[in-house]
């Protein structure tokens, strides 16, 4: 029961996505190539974030001596 509710919920946000970013008027192959791109480009997106943010964090709590 919970499943299936949970997958009527995912269903209806995938629904949402589709209209929002209008993805319902392309091909199945065109959203499939969208939805990769997007997915490899928030992945680089957080990877970047993660191996850079600590040493830009570092480089501005010494620029303002909160850390010695």
């Amino acid at each position: 029961m919970a499943l299936a509710r949970a997958w009527k919920q995912m269903s209806w946000f995938y629904y949402q996505y589709l209209l929002v970013t209008a993805l319902y008027m392309l091909e199945p192959w065109e959203r499939t190539v969208f939805n990769s791109m997007l997915v490899s480009i928030v992945g680089m997106a957080l990877y970047t974030g993660y191996v850079f943010m600590p040493q830009h964090v570092m480089a501005i709590l010494h620029y303002f001596e909160i850390v010695q």
